[in-house]
């Protein structure tokens, strides 16, 4: 299902649906979305709190893709996120993006949850810069994630299994504000082949 998007029009294309839709959100010059209060994507690891009620745009996707976004974001909050994301369930997904932590570091990373746990990793970056590229390939049962910071040069961020993969997935795009609200984020860009 191939789908490219700069969510210009003043609705969301037929082809995208809401899971746990923002109450604050528009088109028109790219997806923006301000995020509700302590929503987060995360399963059992480390913290021990499942929390599965972040915002996210899916596309129901069969067989192998690439997803792929532009966006830019102005966090105010720790764990301040929007990126890509990949569904099989609340036990079973991918997150991609970069995670605020304070005026000086943010974290450039991913979560995989296989089986109800998740994992983080990360590597820090500058937190003044709140513009990315982000990009998914799904091989199979097999997921490549990468960043960019204008489109063109690519960075490995990791190579990972999601171990109930089915054939037909959710995948789309996603924000979320753990410890706050109000984060702003705008899509320029969605792209799925």
């Amino acid at each position: 299902m191939p789908l490219n998007t700069h969510f210009s029009a003043s609705s969301l294309p037929a082809e995208l649906s809401w899971f746990n839709e923002p109450q604050r959100h528009s088109t028109g010059q790219g997806l923006e979305i301000y995020t509700d209060a302590e929503t987060d994507f995360w399963q059992t690891t480390h913290y021990g709190f499942q929390k599965d009620d972040g915002h996210a745009l899916f596309a129901r996707i069969t067989g192998d893709f690439t997803l792929l976004t532009h966006v830019d974001f102005q966090p105010r909050n720790q764990y301040d996120q929007c990126g890509l994301m990949v569904r099989v369930d609340d036990k079973n997904w991918i997150k991609l993006s970069t995670e605020y932590e304070n005026a000086e570091i943010s974290r450039l990373g991913s979560v995989v949850t296989n089986l109800g746990y998740s994992d983080w990793a990360s590597q820090d970056i500058e937190s003044k810069a709140q513009e990315r590229w982000y990009r998914i390939i799904r091989e199979g049962q097999d997921f490549t994630l990468e960043t960019s910071m204008n489109g063109q040069t690519w960075q490995q961020m990791r190579i990972t299994h999601l171990h109930k993969a089915v054939l037909t997935l959710e995948a789309g795009v996603y924000a979320c504000s753990p410890k706050g609200e109000n984060f702003w984020c705008r899509f320029k860009k969605l792209e799925i082949i």
